[in-house]
């Protein structure tokens, strides 16, 4: 487990990333990183109710999914944050099949206004997180046909998140991208770029090996500065 402590948007936040011990299903092993997550976040001070994002990985889709399923069960009540999941069996250097990161944010005064918003209906994730006034999107994918077709759309679920969450495209500081590996990072910037997202400072992309739709080929994530 590695754990850092860095500062960001005027606020102390606390990085966590690990792979899972000796567990025998998906489960355990999720249970088990959240408990450790859960003492590290304690020993600085915070708890779980401070996550402001976790990320899934699973070695494959079935254990992606169980896992996904587990967090639910895990983060609920005051501490549900957004969240996304990916298949990549290549992100563990173990033998685990579940790995986890996870941020976690020490808001800039006591009490800060903590907004969780669902879809509607309810899906096993938050639409997004109004924290401190930092908006933190959940992963968005798309199950249409192409890249081509998939990158509108999940641009336009975010953008329309971000304007419920009472913010705007221009204050997104961060835009970070999971793509199939099958797909061309260079085609996905071309395609941002006519959605309007190619100049978003901080965009990041990251190769993945699935989702959790068959027909996904992409999923994306964005962080809004505080302002409105």
């Amino acid at each position: 487990m590695r754990a850092r402590v860095f500062s960001w948007l005027g606020r102390e936040c606390v990085g966590i990333s690990g792979e899972a011990g000796s567990g025998v299903t998906a489960e355990e092993e999720t249970h088990d990183l959240f408990r450790r997550f859960a003492e590290e976040l304690k020993a600085r001070g915070l708890s779980l109710e401070n996550t402001v994002r976790t990320r899934i990985w699973g070695r494959t889709r079935d254990v992606r999914n169980r896992a996904a399923m587990e967090r639910f069960r895990i983060l609920s009540g005051t501490a549900r944050a957004p969240s996304s999941s990916y298949v990549s069996p290549t992100h563990m250097d173990s033998r685990a099949n579940v790995a986890l990161d996870l941020v976690a944010m020490r808001p800039s005064y006591r009490d800060a206004e903590r907004i969780q918003v669902e879809f509607e209906p309810p899906r096993p994730y938050l639409r997004y997180l109004r924290f401190d006034s930092v908006v933190f999107v959940s992963g968005f994918t798309s199950g249409k046909e192409g890249l081509e077709n998939q990158v509108p759309q999940i641009m336009a679920d975010i953008k329309a998140a971000l304007e419920a969450a009472g913010t705007t495209w221009n204050r997104v500081v961060k835009l970070s991208a999971f793509l199939h590996r099958s797909q061309r990072p260079d085609a996905l910037k071309s395609l941002l770029g006519k959605s309007g997202a190619g100049e978003t400072p901080g965009l990041e992309i990251s190769l993945v090996d699935g989702f959790a739709g068959e027909k996904c080929l992409l999923e994306v994530e964005a962080t809004a500065a505080p302002g409105g």
